[in-house]
């Protein structure tokens, strides 16, 4: 079969287990697959898309609420969230995959090992989740990462830009952060949610580094300067500024210039100043 449409296929999925398994299928078959690039691919009338459970119940973000890693709830309450992240960037990785025709092979390999990755993590943090008597859906989430997705959906070079090395480099400032509270709660489920997340982070910074590897691709196909371009792809498309603080270690590793970095420090990003 097609490996593109495979990857439409599971990203139809509504049950969390069934499009893990899919993934993973998909990407230890990857060799065997047909790929073809240049198709035009589209989702059938019964598909949904993405394809996502009954629950957890979507909310815009500010509606969710806060919670105390400091109690069981609000632990198992911010590993939800996680959990709900990665699901979404399974979502992602799949859309990546299907989505955009006309791509070199190693992009569509590049975003299976993604997907095959975040759902491997989603599989982690629903396992702690049941260990402690929860699972995922059992708290409201909100769903920022798949409307930046549909937003960019007309775009690869766009979607390079503000959901691998935009929203997906968040993760990489916010998990030092979280560590920290988690240290502070210093208990044998926190010290494991530590462990759960250096796993995550250390492969996040490689696909942080997939994005702007393409990213930075596409801009020199184009003939556009990535880094004044950028600024003007947030203001297109709305695209949440980032806001520090920074972890300037891990975005040197996934790619990230020192002009760059040093732009999201002086920050916010405005066309203005390009």
């Amino acid at each position: 079969m097609e490996c593109r449409q495979l990857a439409l296929d599971a990203l139809c999925l509504r049950e969390p287990a069934a499009k893990c398994t899919a993934v993973q299928q998909l990407w230890q078959g990857m060799n065997h697959w047909d790929l073809q690039p240049q198709a035009s691919l589209s989702p059938s009338p019964r598909q949904s898309l993405p394809g996502r459970p009954d629950r957890p119940r979507l909310r815009s973000a500010k509606a969710v609420p806060a919670r105390s890693v400091f109690t069981a709830t609000g632990l198992a309450a911010m590993v939800h969230a996680v959990c709900h992240i990665e699901f979404n960037a399974i979502n992602l990785a799949l859309d990546a995959v299907w989505r955009f025709a006309g791509m070199p092979q190693a992009y569509y390999r590049d975003w299976l090992r993604v997907a095959q990755e975040e759902a491997t993590h989603f599989g982690l943090l629903q396992d702690h989740l049941l260990a402690h008597g929860h699972r995922y859906g059992d708290f409201d989430a909100h769903d920022g990462l798949w409307a930046m997705c549909e937003k960019t959906a007309g775009d690869v070079l766009a979607r390079m830009a503000l959901v691998p090395r935009t929203l997906e480099a968040r993760g990489l400032d916010a998990t030092p952060i979280i560590q920290a509270k988690l240290q502070r709660a210093n208990t044998p489920e926190a010290r494991a949610v530590i462990g759960l997340l250096d796993i995550i982070l250390h492969d996040e910074v490689g696909h942080v580094a997939i994005g702007n590897h393409w990213y930075r691709w596409l801009c020199a196909q184009r003939g556009l300067d990535p880094e004044n371009h950028y600024p003007e792809l947030v203001a297109v498309h709305d695209a949440p500024q980032p806001k520090p603080p920074f972890n300037h270690a891990a975005r040197r590793k996934a790619g990230f210039s020192e002009p760059e970095l040093a732009a999201l420090q002086a920050g916010p990003y405005s066309t203005a100043k390009h």
